[in-house]
């Protein structure tokens, strides 16, 4: 009997080529293909949109980009030193400017405004101005009717501080009513004739309010500080109901008693008045020149009106 030898089967499985491909790497290299070409348009546009300084000052950052100093001889613009990080702000079409001071920090001593001086040929034309300004208001008072019967309660004076306009009260023709800030009609009607002439001159102008020592007080801690406050205010409002720019104000004070006109009869009626004062460009200076940053009266600016006036309680409150 022969014997039978088993058969044997070979299974032979058979890989397709293609199949490794179909992976998800592809789509990794293909972002960072996408990245790559962002970045290098990102880095075009830059180079196209800023100047050869500012593009000089990233070449030295990307070479030290400490903020200590480099070994770099020839510092590039807006370098703070030979070499390092450049300290300022790079404008790329609407950046913060910053301006720097003496400190490499950029945000330390930026430099305040500060009125810029009058020089000696501007004062001369300004007081020049200022004078005829004066003689055209005295022939005006003189020849108007509406202010002819009251040129003996204006009176013009030059200052230091500018042309000054006193409208001052008599006996029988005060200008306010007793004890009240509400102006009397013919004080409306000087008022609003003096808007047209004011208005003619580009000077910014002040108020100041004066009583004469007669003590005035009520429960409420309304005193004569309070009322030569609002006396200065009333004017303000008649001189812009009469035309003239409320803009032009600069300042409205209230200096009660304490600069008197008449020192040897503090109850004479003439110290209780109206100051309008067409400022000189160094009055308006220091007047403009802001809470926050004192500056010292110029020579040009020696007026007792104005020395008293730096009492803070004395500011009236200029609203309507």
């Amino acid at each position: 009997m022969s014997e039978t030898k088993p058969t044997v089967i070979v299974r032979r499985v058979k890989k397709k080529g293609h199949a490794a491909h179909h992976g998800g790497s592809w789509k990794v290299a293909y972002a960072d293909f996408v990245t790559a070409m962002m970045a290098f348009f990102l880095v075009l546009w830059l180079v196209a949109s800023t100047s050869k300084p500012e593009r000089g000052a990233i070449s030295e950052y990307f070479r030290n980009p400490s903020p200590l100093s480099g070994t770099s001889s020839t510092p590039a613009p807006g370098m703070a030193g030979p070499g390092g990080a450049s300290t300022s702000m790079i404008k790329l079409g609407g950046a913060a400017d910053v301006s720097r001071g003496t400190s490499n920090d950029p945000f330390q001593n930026q430099q305040e405004s500060i009125p810029k001086a009058v020089d000696p040929d501007s004062r001369q034309q300004e007081k020049k101005q200022l004078e005829a300004l004066m003689q055209e208001l005295t022939e005006a008072i003189s020849k108007s009717q509406a202010l002819e019967p009251f040129k003996d309660q204006l009176l013009l004076d030059l200052t230091p501080e500018g042309l000054r306009v006193q409208i001052v009260d008599k006996q029988n023709r005060p200008m306010f009513d007793l004890g009240g800030a509400a102006l009397k009609p013919y004080t409306q009607t000087i008022l609003r004739e003096l808007a047209n002439y004011l208005n003619h001159v580009p000077n910014r102008i002040s108020l100041t309010g004066h009583t004469d020592t007669a003590a005035y007080s009520t429960q409420h801690g309304y005193g004569n500080w309070e009322l030569s406050a609002d006396r200065a205010n009333a004017a303000r409002r008649a001189l812009v109901d009469g035309g003239l720019d409320e803009a032009k104000v600069t300042r409205v004070v209230g200096l009660a008693s304490s600069v008197l006109f008449d020192k040897t009869n503090p109850a004479n009626p003439i110290n209780r008045r109206i100051s309008i004062v067409v400022m000189t460009r160094d009055a308006e200076a220091s007047a403009l020149a802001g809470a926050g940053s004192p500056v010292a009266l110029s020579p040009a600016v020696a007026d007792p009106d104005v020395q008293a006036a730096q009492v803070p309680a004395v500011v009236g409150d200029a609203a309507p």
